[in-house]
């Protein structure tokens, strides 16, 4: 009996240790089914594995909010302690931004049912977004080096928005969300490339969120598309300026390669998945192959990675590697 209390104790010991960055799992599965579901206007075979990688989505995202949600129940010190932490409290809008990505990626199957889980979403990213940065510019003291990519998550969340909302009839909406997130997006730009030119390199276990560059113009592109209604100049700009980013991301992937494993490794999921939907979406909206083929790289690509990370975080759970105090 006390071997067993004991192993009980051990368990949820590990609960308190749960990271909210295990959100960001989520936002890989759920933008790795929008780029597949993206891919099946043009591939027919791909709406099959896109309704699959749905609802294995759906079954991870019921399984880790029930686990955290538990963590906040047993451990609320634990969540606070993650808030006031300065690169965790940036993760914490992808809790909602999962659930917008469930919205969209549902809305073409059952709208009736993707409109309450938007609204949900759109109305704690609002939050989120807020409180995140009050959070920023409160009394804390942050240090350069606190700062990384992942800061862009809660910018990301708010261009988002729009991809379902807009399609649902919340037009004014989407476009507050999407300004929000253009203007923090460049903001946050400016301050994350000063820290990677002029100050300390990022933390290998941190460096992954890199990738992360790669997700704000991808995401803004189909937004802006589906609140303008065509491709503009400025649509030109974003959707090459996620082009730039993803030449220089491929410049770093030999370092990347070296790096170990962490749940960071999941930043690299999301922003391929949105490169992968803006690639398809603007190569049907003109016409060109160049812009499919790109589509259809980048997504051989993204199913490889989500397929390693799945793999290497089920066995990092196994080897007990995760859930561990740092």
């Amino acid at each position: 009996m006390a071997d067993t209390a004991a192993h009980q104790t051990e368990d949820f010991s590990r609960l308190e240790h749960l990271p909210v960055t295990f959100f960001a799992v989520l936002m890989g599965l759920f933008g790795l089914a929008l780029a597949l579901h993206a891919a099946a206007g043009t591939y027919d075979w791909a709406e099959v594995p896109a309704r699959a990688v749905l609802w294995f989505g759906l079954a991870c995202f019921v399984g880790i909010a029930a686990v955290y949600l538990l963590k906040v129940v047993r451990y609320p010190r634990a969540v606070a302690g993650e808030w006031h932490h300065p690169v965790r409290l940036a993760f914490f809008p992808t809790i909602t931004i999962s659930l917008l990505l469930m919205a969209t990626a549902i809305h073409g199957y059952r709208p009736d049912l993707a409109e309450p889980i938007w609204l949900v979403g759109m109305a704690g990213q609002g939050v989120l977004t807020i409180a995140v940065i009050s959070g920023w510019i409160s009394h804390r003291a942050f240090e350069v080096g606190h700062l990384t990519p992942a800061w862009f998550i809660p910018a990301v969340g708010n261009v988002i928005v729009p991809l379902a909302g807009a399609q649902m009839g919340w037009i004014e909406t989407s476009w507050l969300f999407f300004s929000a997130g253009m203007i923090f997006w460049l903001i946050l730009l400016v301050l994350v490339f000063n820290r990677l030119i002029f100050h300390a390199p990022i933390p290998a276990r941190l460096f992954p969120t890199l990738v992360i560059l790669i997700a704000p113009p991808a995401v803004a592109f189909v937004s802006y598309l589906r609140l303008a209604g065509g491709i503009d100049p400025f649509a030109h700009v974003l959707l090459n300026s996620a082009y730039v980013f993803a030449v220089l991301v491929l410049v770093q992937v030999p370092k990347l390669m070296r790096l170990p494993f962490a749940l960071s490794w999941w930043a690299l999921s999301f922003p391929l998945a949105a490169l992968t939907v803006a690639s398809f979406v603007y190569g049907r909206e003109v016409g060109s192959a160049m812009h499919l083929a790109i589509g259809l790289g980048v997504l051989a690509a993204l199913v490889g990675v989500v397929a390693g990370l799945v793999y290497r975080t089920t066995l990092a759970i196994f080897r007990d590697e995760i859930c561990r105090p740092e």
